[in-house]
């Protein structure tokens, strides 16, 4: 069977830039193999946590040394503005620190059970085994550590597939480990285009659990092939159509500049990134006249160009419907209010440029308040008051993040209890906090990153049961 031959093209030029080779389906299953075989010989290599730790310690001051010639190739592979892409990688060491920093605490300790005479009892961590990682190309850096370090930390081995799009970051990866010391074949990957390529591997025994980031379709897909396997379970992080409320108290020109930086940061590429804008009635226009000075100075352009803030979007599939969206839209009767800016009218015409689009007179008839949009467009619509903002907002399939913007921050506060969503940020948007939570509700997904609970995928429970010998 010949192997799969997977090309990255450039979403700044549509030119292809790097090839990659898939493995045949025999090959695939021999991961599970050997990582099963790594699996058992990493836990007596490096039975203990510190010497785990020692490891990611070392790796991530590797990986710090290494970052801005891989934020160079993030750009060009991915398409983020070069300003922004080193952020991505120092954000990721800071998060992985963390996970390191707490592990001890989360990992380290058996918990007892109720004491009583002649009988010790407690719950022991064990590693699951063999970890799937499928991450996408879009914070690469940041959605890996998620899994890795603290499916490394459990004394698991992984199996790392990256996107297409961003090939190259699993072998940086495996390169800085295995200089950290990290043993042989604790961290393998593959190439291939599709997730569902992965079937044998996700069917074979030899893979006790998956992480999976990406779109729904392919999560749900993914869940399927996985479900047939009570040996086997999947965490999905998918997809996000994040609201944001903005309350009549409000100081409308900060929160214009705070949330156009959250719909639009790395082209609106972001699960968490703002796609549905509410607007108190009483500052609505306010608001968008705020958005509007604020698109102003936005600078669409040339990635590798220090002083672009947004670039093309990742393909030209997803700017062809990132425009059919918004056209759409207006032939549904909203109105297109962006604001010159000769950089939108003159964005490059080769690559996948899409300029900010400012859209009011937005309604929920509309797929650009219903649906994800994954690209830098801005839909306004007017509210009358908290009760039908909060209405509108739980109206999604989805359930990532949230934010409301108000000065009274007790009635932010409140009105978080009534938000469904994983997070609810009053005064803030697109921060994954590394102590919180990261969960999906309704269909963005199951199960939890970050956080002490963010280690619970990548352990098993066992309880010990002792009882003193009869004298």
């Amino acid at each position: 069977m010949v192997a799969e031959i997977i090309t990255t093209i450039s979403p700044t030029t549509n030119e292809p830039i790097l090839t990659r080779h898939g493995l045949a389906p025999d090959e695939i299953l021999r991961l599970g193999t050997t990582a099963q075989k790594a699996f058992k010989s990493y836990r007596k290599s490096h039975p203990t946590l510190e010497s785990r730790q020692k490891i990611v310690t070392k790796a991530l001051a590797i990986l710090s040394e290494r970052q801005d010639a891989l934020a160079a190739e993030l750009t060009e592979q991915m398409g983020r503005p070069i300003s922004y892409t080193a952020k991505e990688i120092t954000t990721a060491i800071k998060r992985a620190e963390y996970m390191n920093r707490i592990a001890p605490e989360v990992l380290g300790k058996d918990t007892p059970g109720e004491a009583e005479t002649g009988f010790t009892r407690y719950i022991r961590k064990e590693p699951v085994g063999v970890v799937l990682v499928i991450f996408a190309w879009n914070y690469p850096y940041l959605i890996l550590v998620n899994s890795l370090i603290p499916a490394l930390l459990a004394g698991n081995t992984v199996i790392l597939k990256p996107s297409p799009q961003t090939p190259t970051i699993v072998e940086h990866i495996l390169d800085i480990f295995t200089e950290a010391g990290l043993p042989s074949h604790v961290i393998q990957y593959l190439h291939c285009g599709s997730p569902t390529d992965l079937k044998p591997l996700i069917l074979s025994p030899d893979v006790n659990h998956i992480c999976f980031t990406g779109s729904v379709a392919a999560g749900i897909a993914i869940q399927q092939i996985a479900s047939s396997r009570v040996s086997c379970s999947v965490g999905l992080e998918l997809g996000g159509k994040d609201p944001a409320y903005v309350r009549p108290d409000v100081d409308v020109a900060w929160a214009a500049e705070e949330i156009v930086d959250g719909a639009i940061f790395n082209s609106g590429q972001s699960c968490c990134a703002l796609e549905r804008i509410y607007v108190h009635e009483k500052v609505y226009d306010s608001f968008v006249a705020e958005v509007k000075k604020v698109l102003s100075g936005y600078k669409l352009g040339d990635p590798k160009d220090k002083t672009t803030h947004v670039g093309p979007v990742v393909s030209a599939r997803a700017k062809e419907a990132i425009l059919k969206q918004v056209s759409d839209a207006i032939h549904a009767g909203a109105k297109d209010e962006t604001p010159d800016n000769a950089t939108f009218k003159n964005a490059p015409k080769e690559g996948n440029f899409v300029a900010p689009v400012l859209l009011t007179h937005v309604n929920h008839s509309m797929s650009v308040m219903k649906d994800e949009t994954f690209g830098p467009v801005i839909p306004v619509q007017s509210v009358g008051g908290d009760d039908e903002a909060v209405s509108l907002m739980n109206d999604s399939q989805f359930g990532l993040t949230a934010s409301i913007w108000t000065k009274d921050v007790q009635r932010g506060q409140e009105l978080t209890e009534l938000v469904e969503a994983g997070t609810v940020f009053v005064n803030r948007a697109d921060y994954p906090s590394p102590d919180l939570a990261w969960t999906g509700w309704k269909d963005s997904g199951k199960g939890v990153t970050l956080s002490r609970f963010g280690f619970d995928q990548f352990v098993k429970l066992k309880s010990v049961h002792l009882k003193d010998y009869p004298k």
